[in-house]
């Protein structure tokens, strides 16, 4: 098994970068983020994709979403995957590390391609939503414990996956049960469940993924995404199928979030809830957690997508300075609704003098916000109800 201190076995299909790229591996970061992003192409007007003439080109990914909006909000953060060794695969590099994040570690094939995928332009819960993926194949499911080098993994304080990742192959699945195993040493494992039935080749999805969310520090996941995968209902039955992680997050929607937490488990930024060697103390499950229940402002949604990245992104970034739970849950909040209140997946988050001001409103006033689109400026006054 490939390990962190022994350098990955590379396909010869892969080109592995410049010295440069290597030097970038070595310098420590505040996050990691590993999946596949792929160019997405929107309909430049509504309808069927039959009908559309046109399309306008970015991008889209789970993983080096939270990547972006972490650098944007300040945090040093590093993007791991594989591109093809095309044009799609340089916009896309370019394009994300033009947020900021740390591009170094990504790794270019030259027999497999980037994936893309076509999408319409309506709300992405209308029954007439199309989505059509091309990433059968596609150079991020090569990634495998041979081809993604540990040390690019492991040079953060926190490593972000998601399950979108384990569904892309057998390489991949077999990437992700080694990265969440608990051993000596990794950083603190940071999980999205990202249940998305589609990309599943078989029944086994919501099973692997409560396997893979077990080995997490800090799972997020959605109260309806537990219900259609493993029949959970509330987040009370969510926290019983996960007693595992230290920290779990279970998104309510307009509900808000509830963060279970187990105590000396706060994930505040090192390896807190650990025995000192990098495995989670009480990873038998035995400990009570607390629960907080923190209900979001009222937002006016111009597009309802990119929201739980941003959720998460929001979260790790309060979780990494330290802040108590109550805040860090608000200051996901506050990056879903910069991202809830423009038509794409990424935005410019608040400054965070801004983003603080808000946290530490009491509770009154936090129920009082309202936001709408260009809330997120600093001279822009806050609307409350």
């Amino acid at each position: 098994m490939t390990g962190p201190d022994r350098p990955a076995a590379r396909s010869p299909a892969v080109t592995t970068g410049s010295p440069a790229a290597a030097e970038a591996a070595d310098t420590p970061v505040d996050v990691v983020c590993l999946g596949e992003s792929m160019v997405t192409f929107l309909p430049l007007r509504p309808g069927r994709l039959a009908d559309v003439p046109a399309f306008e080109r970015t991008i889209g990914g789970a993983e080096s979403n939270v990547a972006c909006a972490l650098a944007a909000a300040g945090h040093a953060a590093r993007w791991v995957s594989r591109v093809g060794a095309d044009g799609f695969g340089d916009h896309l590099v370019e394009a994300i590390g033009s947020y900021g994040v740390d591009v170094g570690a990504v790794r270019r094939d030259a027999h497999r391609p980037t994936g893309v995928y076509f999408r319409t332009a309506d709300d992405r819960t209308d029954d007439g939503h199309e989505v059509v993926y091309y990433r059968a194949g596609s150079a991020a499911s090569a990634m495998s414990p041979a081809t993604v080098p540990y040390r690019d993994l492991w040079s953060g304080r926190i490593l972000h996956l998601s399950g979108i990742t384990a569904a892309l192959s057998d390489d991949c699945l077999a990437l992700m049960r080694d990265l969440l195993a608990r051993r000596p040493g990794r950083p603190l494992v940071s999980f999205d469940v990202n249940h998305r039935p589609g990309l599943w080749r078989d029944a086994a999805g919501p099973r692997v993924l409560l396997e893979l969310a077990r080995g997490a520090d800090i799972v997020f996941v959605g109260a309806d995404e537990a219900e259609a995968a493993w029949g959970l209902r509330g987040a009370r039955a969510i926290g019983d199928a996960l007693p595992e992680p230290g920290v779990l997050v279970v998104k309510l929607g307009a509900g808000g979030a509830v963060v279970m937490e187990r105590a000396g488990a706060d994930g505040h930024g090192g390896r807190a809830g650990t025995d000192g060697h990098g495995a989670r103390a009480g990873a038998d499950g035995h400990g009570a957690r607390a629960a907080t229940l923190v209900r979001p402002p009222v937002v006016d949604v111009v597009a309802p997508v990119g929201a739980g990245d941003a959720f998460a992104a929001g979260f790790l970034s309060a979780t990494l300075r330290g802040l108590p739970v109550r805040d860090r849950i608000r200051h996901g909040h506050l990056m879903a609704a910069a991202v809830l209140t423009v038509p794409g997946d990424l935005t410019q988050p608040p400054a965070r003098a801004h983003a603080d001001r808000l946290v530490a409103l009491d509770d009154t006033a936090w129920g009082r916000l309202r936001l709408g689109p260009g809330w997120t400026g600093d001279d822009q006054e806050v609307r409350t109800r």
